[in-house]
């Protein structure tokens, strides 16, 4: 009983993972493909939002992400996120970002990333938005990238609010109890 809770979980937990990436639109362009392109929502009065994806290089030449623009933003920068003297700093990447031949590239929260800088308005979860983004060798590429509700614990079952019911939950064993007294649910639809 315990195996097939556990392969049910793991089958829903891939199948929720294909779905979060659905809408994002990939993008190949000679050797350099784009994937899972997703903007981190933002507050509004905020003034900047990142973007995340991973680019991949399947050509014999590196290549280097250097820049951008997007109607939404002024400016639209490189960045990576580093320790110094056990200080987390953030600083723009100005000769851009190698993606190495035959290799990948992950941009995301914490690491490397895009900047949108002085941007018009705020980010909305569920939007898309069009961003040009520029590499030193294969040019400027226009891309889809989907604003995404990136708080942890924000997946898309979190922000439907889903209401659920856990009366038919049996232990996977007799003596075994399920204590909800610690969880935190929300029942408002």
């Amino acid at each position: 009983m315990k195996t097939t809770l556990t392969r049910i979980a793991l089958i829903g937990a891939a199948l929720l993972a294909a779905i979060s990436f659905a809408n994002a639109t990939d993008t190949e362009f000679g050797s350099l493909q784009i994937t899972a392109p997703a903007i981190r929502a933002t507050l509004p009065n905020q003034p900047v939002a990142g973007g995340f994806m991973i680019v991949t290089n399947t050509g014999s030449v590196a290549d280097s992400l250097v820049g951008g623009s997007a109607e939404f933003a002024a400016d639209v920068q490189i960045h990576e996120m580093a320790v110094e003297n056990d200080v987390m700093k953030m600083r723009e990447l100005s000769r851009g970002l190698e993606i190495p031949p035959g290799g990948s590239v992950e941009l995301k929260p914490g690491g490397y990333h895009v900047m949108f800088m002085k941007i018009a308005e705020p980010m909305k979860d569920g939007e898309t938005r069009t961003v040009n983004l520029v590499f030193e060798k294969a040019g400027t590429v226009e891309v889809e990238f989907d604003v995404r509700d990136m708080r942890p614990g924000m997946d898309d079952m979190d922000k439907k609010k889903m209401n659920h019911d856990h009366s038919d939950m049996k232990p996977d064993h007799p003596d075994e109890k399920h204590d909800h007294s610690e969880m935190k649910h929300d029942h408002n639809g």
